[in-house]
């Protein structure tokens, strides 16, 4: 418990006294997020907010983590290694969208192969259990190829990211620890730790952006939880009372809106024969926006829903993995419906 709660304000200290650092010299460089038509913010900010948010997460695993009882530690560190020094050069000189991927395809290897961060079973969906080796490989590096990006793309007004790191890796990290896997647990409360100091200048006026650095990095570390999530609940014993009935569904669930968002905007996008990663004003946060609620109104509306969500999948947990999906994506369509009808006669009324 105490190691948790050390780990937790020392990557809330780092993080917290790196930021102004950072600010100062994004400034000096003139490493700034411009606004444009796609944008939410209408001065330029200054990026790099990852930086800050990886050396707190880095600097308090290393520092409170027992790598005695964590052997695969080193790989994992490693993997998140890769995902920052890639953000980073983005943030500062951008990079094509082939090679930042291919960094991720790196680092989910290194996750797979060498930390064994796998799916190895299905749990039953469409009367699926273990999966065979090659597909439970691919299952897992899409998993982790899938949040990482989805973390990335929901980055798009203030405090929105940070807030839903923190949200989902207290509650992972509160299960994690209930469970005593410490070494899960530390690392969740690494991150919301840093994700908390972050948010303090990440609010409306905002001052820094965490960049792609961040967003990837929280993404690669919340899909490695959700993994672990998922597997823990195999070396569980059945009468445990912090199993999880359906843990692919509720995992889902307690990641769902940018995991959902993710979905929607690349469906519409290939419906409308566009490439998936085309950029476009489609997202959640956007239409939020569109519609007329502050950036903060927004945040604080889109982690509410995620929180209801949390607790849906959580309460109804017993009635199946598939089930549970049916019931978490007909709520997530039939929000995201209202919010496009909202939309959609508010600029009707505006062109009348």
């Amino acid at each position: 418990m105490y190691d948790i709660v050390l780990c937790f304000i020392t990557a809330f200290l780092v993080t917290y006294l790196s930021i102004p650092i950072v600010i100062s010299i994004a400034k000096k460089k003139k490493l700034y997020d411009h606004p444009n038509e796609r944008k939410s913010h209408s001065e330029p900010i200054p990026t790099l907010g990852g930086i800050a948010i990886f050396a707190g997460v880095i600097f308090s695993i290393v520092m409170w983590t027992p790598f005695e009882y964590f052997g695969k530690l080193q790989y994992i560190l490693t993997s998140f290694i890769i995902i920052f020094l890639v953000g980073a050069k983005d943030d500062i000189d951008p990079i094509s969208p082939a090679k930042k991927f291919l960094s991720q395809v790196l680092a989910a290897f290194i996750l797979v192969f060498l930390a064994d961060v796998r799916i190895t079973s299905l749990y039953g969906i469409f009367g699926i259990g273990a999966l065979p080796i090659w597909v439970s490989i691919l299952l897992s590096m899409f998993t982790i190829l899938v949040v990482i990006n989805s973390f990335n793309l929901i980055d798009g007004i203030n405090g929105l990211s940070g807030s839903l790191a923190v949200v989902i890796t207290i509650t992972l990290g509160s299960w994690f620890f209930l469970s005593d896997k410490m070494q899960f647990a530390l690392l969740s409360f690494a991150l919301s730790g840093a994700a908390i100091a972050f948010l303090k200048y990440n609010v409306t006026p905002a001052k820094i952006f965490m960049g792609d650095t961040g967003a990837m990095l929280s993404g690669a570390i919340v899909a490695l939880l959700a993994i672990k999530f998922i597997e823990a609940q195999q070396l569980l014993e059945s009468d445990s009372p912090f199993i999880i009935k359906a843990a692919p569904a509720v995992a889902i669930g307690i990641m769902i809106l940018p995991l959902f968002d993710t979905l929607r905007v690349f469906i519409i996008r290939l419906a409308k024969g566009r490439s998936p990663f085309y950029p476009d004003r489609l997202h959640i946060h956007h239409m939020m926006i569109d519609v007329g609620f502050t950036h903060m109104q927004a945040t604080a509306i889109l982690v509410f829903f995620n929180l209801l969500f949390i607790f849906m999948v959580l309460k109804f947990q017993s009635i199946g993995n598939l089930n549970l999906l049916i019931v978490i994506f007909a709520f997530a369509i039939l929000f995201t419906t209202m919010l496009y009808l909202i939309l959609k006669n508010k600029r009707e009324n505006h062109k009348a």
